[in-house]
């Protein structure tokens, strides 16, 4: 029987498909080791740092002391589709999140789509993280031993200047290269032994978080949240609020990681709902808290360009080097964490991806010791490091947040089509409340409220990637799926 065009692009797998091929024998299976604290935590290590650590020199210059309002509409934005997430998971716990969802529900073209979202915000997020790295070790090491980095060796190549783009031709960001490669060799020794020192790192950060508050609460002045809206790149009320909170929602893309891991959950239909909640709530707690003691600690007009953030405050506030350099030691532990778990969830994605044949099959290849896929790893982990060593952030933090916003409002359609498929009563566990409809609408909704306000450039390069994807599928992906030979 021919298929046709329209229908290998609608073409569906079902989640009973999707586990069976997650269980399967052939060489190329991901080793079930996580439990609820582990996974719980992939979800914290990958969404708390980043945001707080190093987007509010982004974010404050836009919305000024009402940055706070940002990180609680996009923790509001995140919630409504963490539940969304949720029911999911729960109905597919598979290797590749918010792909395999898709791939379920709304068939193969939709599903490489959000495919090529996840990349683009897994790959860049990456290397965002890696460069903010380069400036806490900066700091660490110039409070620890009076010595600094090279200026030529921790700045990039490509750089936003004033002008517009500019060329550094002889300076390389090197601290992310290395910081990638550790990253590299740690995945590759497998996924318990990757998890467990991400769990230990993540219980670092929440602790200097906490220090952080704690100190920077002594110096807290209310003046500081007057004017509220008073960011300094001209963007006034809300406009300034929804713009800050797309730089920093891709922060969030914690909750996707979580999901990303339900291959390798030993309980998946009941750990990965539970841990995307409990991720949530704990990162929103701790990003509301730090980001109102660091306001009140500093003016908002300091933020702008500012370095290490977090250590420079603690320095201003106690007038001593010290505290400045336990933040600076718990920032490079607590850093190391979000980047270690952003290429890990960009190798899964990849692994699905690959093992459905819509790219090619040294993305799927596991090693028979460590259960891990070491040629991916290596590939991803080349890519960003190449990206972190030669490009400036700037150009980085709403890409991301372009691919996490796309990828959250295919997860909320996914849930009623879901619901349809597979029918409410036909199986027991976690339900997004209201019916399909009320949260997944609304979740949809603040999505695109949130990224109306991204840039134009962030705009133009996402449809130059989302055009090389679709082109890539037409070429390569609709020959070779797996479904073809079903």
């Amino acid at each position: 029987m021919t298929t046709t065009l329209s229908q290998k692009l609608t073409r569906t797998k079902t989640a009973e498909r999707t586990l069976d091929e997650g269980h399967g024998h052939d060489g190329n299976r991901l080793g079930r080791t996580l439990g609820l604290f582990p996974l719980t935590m992939i979800g914290v290590g990958a969404t708390i740092g980043t945001g707080i650590f190093f987007t509010m020199v982004e974010a404050v210059p836009k919305a000024g002391p009402s940055v706070v309002l940002s990180f609680l509409l996009a923790a509001l934005t995140a919630g409504l589709t963490a539940l969304c997430y949720a029911e999911l998971a729960d109905r597919v716990p598979a290797s590749g999140s918010s792909y395999s969802f898709a791939y379920a529900t709304v068939g193969e073209f939709g599903a490489f789509v959000v495919a090529a979202c996840l990349l683009l915000e897994y790959g860049l997020a990456a290397s965002a993280t890696a460069i903010g790295w380069s400036d806490y070790l900066n700091n660490f090491l110039h409070n620890a031993a009076g010595w600094q980095i090279p200026e030529a060796l921790r700045s990039p190549m490509i750089v936003s200047g004033k002008a517009g783009t500019e060329f550094h031709f002889g300076h390389i960001n090197l601290p992310p290269i290395l910081l990638v490669v550790l990253c590299c060799v740690l995945l590759i020794r497998g996924t318990r032994e990757s998890a467990t020192t991400n769990a230990i790192m993540v219980l670092i950060k929440l602790a200097i978080l906490v220090f952080f508050s704690v100190i920077a609460f002594s110096g807290f002045n209310i003046n500081n949240f007057h004017p509220f809206f008073a960011g300094t790149k001209g963007l006034g009320d809300m406009a300034g609020v929804t713009a800050a909170a797309g730089t920093v929602f891709f922060s969030f893309i914690g909750l996707d990681t979580i999901a990303t891991a339900g291959e390798e959950t030993r309980n998946p239909t009941r750990d990965v709902p539970i841990g995307i909640l409990l991720a949530l709530g704990i990162v929103t707690v701790f990003y509301m808290l730090v980001a109102v003691a660091a306001l009140g600690a500093q003016p908002a007009a300091l933020f702008e360009g500012q370095e290490a953030g977090l250590s420079v405050i603690l320095q201003n506030v106690t007038g001593q080097a010290w505290p400045a350099l336990i933040l600076s030691a718990g920032a490079v532990i607590s850093v190391f964490s979000v980047t270690l778990v952003t290429i890990y969830g960009q190798t899964r994605i990849l692994y699905a991806i690959s093992r459905d044949g819509l790219i090619p099959k040294t993305f799927q290849t596991v090693n028979p010791r460590t259960l891990a896929p070491v040629s991916n790893t290596v590939i991803v982990s080349v890519v960003v490091g190449i990206v972190a060593g030669l490009v400036d952030s700037t150009f980085l933090w709403d890409m991301v947040s372009m691919g996490t916003l796309t990828a959250f409002i295919v997860v909320s359609i996914a849930v009623p089509v879901i619901r349809k498929k597979q029918g409410e009563g036909v199986r027991k566990g976690f339900r997004v409340p209201f019916g399909p409809y009320v949260v997944p609408g609304l979740s949809i909704l603040a999505c695109l409220y949130i990224m109306k306000d991204l840039s134009h450039t962030t705009f133009r390069v996402f449809a130059i990637w989302m055009t090389v994807a679709i082109i890539t599928y037409f070429v390569y992906g609709v020959r070779n799926s797996r479904l073809n030979h079903r």
